[in-house]
C-alpha cells in the first residue's frame, strides 16, 4: 500500500494515475472529499480524509502503508509557511514511525545548503530534515524549476514572456539553474520504489541543461516564436520584482515574493547520485521539455496546475468563474438542469450546422464569415451527421477533440485566432436525477495580440456563452 499526500496538487495529481498504471495499490490523504471525487482516478484509490496536523488523521491514513509520498507544501498560506511546513513534516514523520512505514519519499528543492538560501528554498531543506526526525528512511529528491504546463515556477516565467515584449529584469536573471521536465520528476519518484538503495539519501535531480533564468525566458520565447528584449538593471530588488510579477501574472503576491526571492540562488545539481541510482532515466534537455509543454497546450491537455492546491473550493457551485491556469484564460459556467444527463448530452451533441448554436446564431454566422475572409474554414463545413458525433469530426469551425457519451464533449477551435481555443461541455449526474452542466471556454493567447483579442471580445463572448448554456438547459427540459 502506497500513501500519497498532496494528491490534488500539481505533482500529486499526476503521480497517482502513474502509480495506478504501474499496478500499485494507492491511498490518498486529502482535506476535501469533493475535490478528489472529481478526479478520474478517484474510484481506483482508497481515500482518507483528514488534516496533516491531526495525529489521529495521520494514523488512520498511514495504517498498513509501506511507502508514503510527502508532497505537502504551505507556501500559499502566507509569510509563516516555513514554520507550517516543518510542523506538518515533523508530525508526519512521527506518525509514519508509529505506523511502521518503511519509507518516505519527498520532493524538495535544490540549493547549496551552505549558501544564503531564500526562505522558500531553506524551508524545503528544513522540511526534509523534519521528516527524517521520525527515523523512517527518507528519499529526498531535490529539483529546481519543474518544466510543465501548470508548474508554478515555470508558469511565472511563461506568463511574463507571453505578456511583456520588453522586460526590466534584476540581476538574478543571470543566476544558474538546472530545470527539469515534469515527466522526468515523475520518473524519479516512481522508479525510487524499485530502488531501495535510494532510502536515506538526498538525490539531486535536474535536466540535461544548465542555463540561467535569462536562458529560460528567451528559450521559451523562441519556442513560441516571440521576440523578447530583456534589460537587466542593478536596482530592482527581489521584493519589488515580486510585486511586479504579481500584477502581470495570476500568481498571488504571497507566493511571488517567496518564489522571486529564491531566484537569487544558483540551483544546479552538484552531486551525481541520481545517475548512479537511476541509470535508466535520461532527463530531457530544456528545449525538448518546452516542446512538450507547448504540445500539451496546443492539444488542450490540462492535467494538473499549481492552482489545484490553492485550497478547497466548490466545483459544484452554479455560476460563472473566470480564472487563469496553465497559461490559459478559462471561463466556467454552471447550470443545474432538471433533466437526465442523456437528455442534456443529446442537446449538446446536436449543436451546430443546420441546427445552429441555439443562441444569437447570427453572431456565429458573422464570426464564420470573418474567418472565411481571413482564409479560415468558416462555418461551411457543417457536420458529418445531424445528431451523431465522434472524435475527430468537424463541427463548423470546431473539431471534436474528446467525447464520452453522456459525460463530456470537447471542441477545439480551427478558426483563425491569435492563440488556441476550446469549448467543453461536462455533464455530472446528481442524486435527484438532475444534471450539472459545466460549460468551459478556454483560450491560450499567443503574446499581447492574443490577450488583446480575448479581453476586447470578452463582453460579447460572455453574453454569447451565457445564452448558450441557458438555451441548452431549456432545450434539454423541453425536448
Amino acid at each position: 500500500m502506497i500513501l500519497v499526500t498532496g494528491a490534488t496538487g500539481y505533482i500529486g495529481g499526476r503521480l497517482v494515475p502513474q502509480l495506478l498504471r504501474e499496478g500499485h495499490r494507492v491511498r490518498v490523504l486529502v482535506r476535501s472529499l469533493a475535490r478528489v471525487k472529481s478526479r478520474s482516478w478517484s474510484e481506483k484509490v482508497e481515500i482518507s480524509v483528514g488534516d496533516a496536523f491531526n495525529p489521529q488523521d495521520l494514523s488512520r491514513a498511514l495504517d498498513g502503508v509501506d511507502t508514503a509520498y510527502y508532497l505537502i507544501h504551505s507556501m500559499s498560506s502566507g509569510v509563516s509557511f516555513g514554520d507550517l511546513d516543518v510542523r506538518a513534516a515533523r508530525a508526519f514523520g512521527l506518525a509514519a514511525r508509529r505506523a511502521s512505514a518503511k519509507r518516505i519519499i519527498y520532493l524538495g528543492g535544490l540549493g547549496e545548503p551552505g549558501a544564503d538560501l531564500s526562505r522558500h528554498l531553506r524551508s524545503r531543506h528544513e522540511t526534509g530534515q523534519a521528516l527524517r526526525e521520525g527515523e523512517v528512511p527518507v528519499t529526498e529528491f531535490r529539483a529546481a524549476v519543474i518544466v510543465g504546463a501548470g508548474s508554478i515556477s515555470f508558469e511565472m516565467i511563461r506568463y511574463l514572456v507571453e505578456r511583456l515584449p520588453v522586460m526590466i529584469c534584476p540581476r538574478w536573471i543571470y543566476s544558474r539553474i538546472q530545470p527539469i521536465a515534469v515527466d522526468d520528476v515523475l520518473s524519479y519518484l516512481v522508479s525510487s520504489l524499485a530502488v531501495p538503495e535510494s532510502a536515506g539519501k538526498i538525490v539531486e535531480i535536474g535536466g540535461r541543461d544548465v542555463t540561467t533564468y535569462r536562458g529560460l525566458t528567451l528559450g521559451y520565447a523562441r519556442a513560441r516564436g516571440l521576440r523578447r528584449l530583456l534589460l537587466p538593471v542593478p536596482v530592482l530588488t527581489p521584493r519589488l520584482s515580486s510585486y511586479w510579477v504579481h500584477w502581470i501574472t495570476p500568481i498571488p503576491a504571497n507566493i511571488t515574493v517567496a518564489l522571486v526571492e529564491g531566484l537569487r540562488n544558483d540551483v544546479v545539481v552538484t552531486k551525481n547520485l541520481a545517475r548512479a541510482l537511476f541509470p535508466d532515466i535520461e532527463p530531457l534537455d530544456y528545449t525538448s521539455a518546452i516542446d512538450r509543454v507547448i504540445d500539451d497546450l496546443d492539444h488542450g491537455h490540462i492535467h494538473t496546475s499549481w492552482t489545484d492546491a490553492a485550497g478547497p473550493e466548490s466545483e459544484q457551485k452554479p455560476g460563472v468563474r473566470l480564472e487563469s491556469s496553465q497559461g490559459m484564460i478559462i471561463e466556467r459556467r454552471h447550470r443545474r438542469i432538471p433533466a437526465p444527463a442523456s437528455d442534456v448530452f443529446r442537446v449538446v451533441a446536436g449543436i451546430g450546422a443546420a441546427r445552429g448554436w441555439y443562441f444569437a446564431n447570427w453572431t456565429w454566422r458573422i464570426r464564420g464569415a470573418l474567418d472565411r475572409l481571413l482564409g479560415g474554414v468558416g462555418l461551411r463545413r457543417g457536420r458529418r451527421h445531424p445528431d451523431d458525433l465522434r472524435i475527430g469530426d468537424a463541427l463548423d469551425f470546431w473539431r471534436v477533440e474528446d467525447l464520452r457519451v453522456d459525460r463530456l464533449i470537447r471542441l477545439r477551435a480551427e478558426m483563425k485566432l491569435p492563440g488556441r481555443a476550446w469549448l467543453q461541455f461536462r455533464l455530472r449526474p446528481e442524486a435527484d436525477g438532475a444534471t450539472l452542466l459545466e460549460q468551459t471556454a478556454a483560450f491560450s493567447p499567443k503574446g499581447l495580440a492574443g490577450l488583446a483579442y480575448w479581453y476586447a471580445l470578452y463582453p460579447i463572448h460572455a453574453w454569447i456563452f451565457d445564452g448558450l448554456a441557458t438555451a441548452i438547459a431549456r432545450r434539454a427540459v423541453r425536448d
